[in-house]
């Protein structure tokens, strides 16, 4: 089998892509459920500027980050993976997260892989650098991004991402489904 080269989101992707849903609730007197999550944009979900949003953000984003939900068996795969081939994480996370996400990682059971902060939501770039053979992504525009570009993508299923539907995307459920297509049909 051929030793891939694979980009990993982090928010949505290894983490409950719901996990901040209680603290932006309480913030903002709002009492929003997974089915309202049809939109990455918080400011539209919870009737705000993104200015407010940053602000909270600011305050409490340590803490939304440190008590994220990993995903059911993403960190005893990512251990698998990471023996057969180059494992990436490349988030949209800038820098200043980079010690919550490094002991989130460490609580978490993640195995050592590097972590490109991008302090952004265009990835393509960091992807092409990294010679991406398979990006596992969440975010719709970072998806279309990727599928535009020829890259790969698995997509993490989400309510904010049911409309994606494009040449070089296979929606997923689960790692378990992840590394039974990375296992099969990646040779």
């Amino acid at each position: 089998m051929k030793k891939l080269n694979i980009c990993i989101d982090i928010d949505g992707t290894v983490t409950d892509p719901y996990y901040f849903i209680e603290y932006f609730n309480d913030h903002f007197n709002k009492d929003l459920k997974e089915e309202d999550m049809n939109t990455c944009k918080l400011e539209d979900l919870y009737d705000t500027t993104i200015e407010e949003i940053l602000e909270f953000y600011t305050h409490k984003g340590y803490d939304i980050h440190l008590s994220a939900n990993p995903l059911d068996s993403a960190s005893d795969i990512l251990h698998e993976l990471n023996e057969k081939h180059n494992l990436y994480f490349v988030t949209a996370r800038n820098e200043g997260l980079k010690d919550v996400t490094e002991e989130w990682m460490k609580v978490n059971n993640f195995p050592k892989i590097e972590v490109y902060y991008l302090g952004g939501y265009y990835k393509v770039d960091k992807a092409r650098e990294l010679d991406c053979d398979l990006f596992i992504e969440d975010n719709p525009q970072n998806t279309k991004d990727l599928a535009n570009s020829g890259i790969k993508v698995l997509l993490m299923d989400a309510n904010y991402n049911k409309y994606i539907d494009l040449e070089n995307v296979t929606r997923v459920i689960s790692w378990n489904e992840i590394k039974n297509i990375i296992d099969n049909h990646m040779e």
